[in-house]
């Protein structure tokens, strides 16, 4: 996994119906663009992210969580 500072980051739903989570990348702390990560979330919350295989890095800032 490769981010860059203000790429956006998504994480689905741990179940089904349950809503997944938005951010966007504001420091990225790992060697080569790799993990952990500074998040910023949709709901203002900043914490680092240790993304999961399921994460999703979208480079242009545009991303929908299915």
């Amino acid at each position: 996994m490769h981010a860059i500072v203000g790429d956006t980051i998504a994480i689905p739903g741990r179940s089904v119906g349950q809503t997944g989570r938005l951010g966007e990348v504001l420091e990225v702390r790992g060697p080569e663009g790799g993990p952990p990560y500074q998040v910023k979330w949709e709901d203002g919350h900043v914490a680092v992210c240790y993304p999961g295989p399921e994460t999703r890095i979208q480079h242009d800032g545009h991303l929908d969580v299915s």
